[in-house]
């Protein structure tokens, strides 16, 4: 071996010596300064009150496009982190909250704060709650109104490091990158927002069709458990459904949409035969992808004009908030979206519906300009019939 290749030897050597001792070393020394409780769990911040009012101004210049009504729902939202839960944009609520659709009374009284400085008009609450009995992203009921509800910022992308750090086994959880994992998952303000635009959905949802809400809720609740998520046919015949619904959002050509989404429909068909699913459990099927497909299908629309409206004016700005990008980052989440769908077959949970609606509330969008009208008259109507109705006519 001649000297030069034997110093490159060397190098290449020390090179992975480093890279097996330092990456560790260093990921176990940032691992060592990231918080895992909020900075302030006992304030909202004016990041936080800021993201409600963008929310709330995209529901009313942008809301009725997005899905008719929505741009009067207007509702209200309850952020928490580890320790409290605040209320915004609602006026002398009554005590705590109740969860639904279990009617689980939850929290303690509120109390008023004080307002904040850039917007004082709105109003702001707060309360603690019982650790056994944390609030969830979802929607709850404050008194007889539906609020949206989720994390702060700070407390969601915590609570993931948090939970991944609690599944991990023990020799890994000293160098796991948390703070790239939850960057990953939360990558900045706009994707936050449009998450509060989908538990913001669920609200108008329970308001707007609450008999099928309520339903859809209790169905999901009582037949998750018996579906065959890991029916190792069926999940080879999601993938290629999943498939369909991604090729026919790929397309432009609305022929090849119009062929891919009958190919859809045939094989939902053959599989629901092939996984012998009971009459309950087709239900299911279609009552998540018309709650989470549905609200899925808004984080993303609300997003998507919010990025195309010329005449938009965002109340947010990107020196307050770096994390902001003005939604420029939509074209990137959208085919984060696409590549996902296929890969939700093999998901344990409800997951899947959350896709498959969202790909035919889409698609409706491109192939049946009037559905959403339609659904908004008729909440008993599943998005595959809509499909279905578009196709044949």
């Amino acid at each position: 071996m001649s000297t030069t290749k034997r110093k490159r030897g060397i190098v290449f050597l020390v090179f992975l010596l480093i890279s097996c001792v330092g990456i560790p070393l260093l990921l176990a020394l940032i691992n060592l300064f990231t918080p895992q409780r909020s900075s302030h769990a006992d304030q909202i911040t004016d990041l936080d009150v800021a993201y409600v009012v963008e929310v709330q101004k995209i529901q009313k210049e942008l809301g009725d496009k997005i899905f008719p009504g929505f741009g009067y729902s207007n509702n209200p939202v309850m952020l928490f982190n580890e320790e409290y839960v605040f209320l915004l944009g609602m006026d002398d609520p009554a005590d705590g909250w109740v969860k639904v659709p279990q009617e689980q009374p939850r929290g303690n009284t509120w109390q008023l704060q004080s307002p904040d400085a850039d917007y004082p008009e709105m109003k702001i609450y707060r309360t603690t709650y019982d650790p056994q009995k944390a609030p969830d992203a979802f929607v709850v009921r404050v008194g007889e109104t539906y609020v949206s509800s989720i994390a702060t910022k700070e407390w969601l992308r915590l609570g993931l490091m948090n939970d991944i750090r609690r599944d991990l086994p023990g020799f890994l959880k000293p160098v796991f990158p948390y703070t790239i994992a939850a960057k990953l998952l939360v990558p900045n303000s706009d994707n936050y927002l449009s998450l509060i635009q989908h538990e913001s959905f669920h609200a108008f949802q329970a308001v707007w069709a609450d008999t099928r809400f309520k339903q859809a809720e209790l169905d999901g609740i009582a037949l998750e458990e018996k579906y065959p998520w890991e029916n190792e046919a069926g999940i080879k015949a999601w993938e290629t459904e999943l498939s369909l619904l991604q090729q026919a959002l790929s397309y432009g050509n609305e022929n090849e949409t119009r062929s891919l989404v009958q190919q859809f429909l045939q094989q939902r068909q053959d599989r629901r035969e092939l996984m012998k699913l009971s009459p309950d459990l087709i239900r299911y099927e279609t009552q998540r992808e018309w709650v989470e497909g549905m609200a899925r299908y808004v984080e993303l629309e609300s997003w998507r004009q919010a990025s195309s409206e010329t005449d938009f004016q965002s109340t947010l700005v990107s020196q307050s908030d770096p994390d902001f990008k003005a939604y420029n980052t939509f074209d990137k989440r959208w085919q984060q979206e696409l590549d996902q769908m296929v890969r939700m077959a093999n998901d344990v949970g409800d997951g899947r519906f959350y896709y498959s609606g969202m790909a035919q509330a889409f698609l409706l969008d491109r192939l049946y300009p009037n559905w959403k009208e339609k659904l908004a008259a008729d909440p008993s109507l599943n998005l595959e019939d809509l499909l279905e109705q578009c196709v044949v006519d």
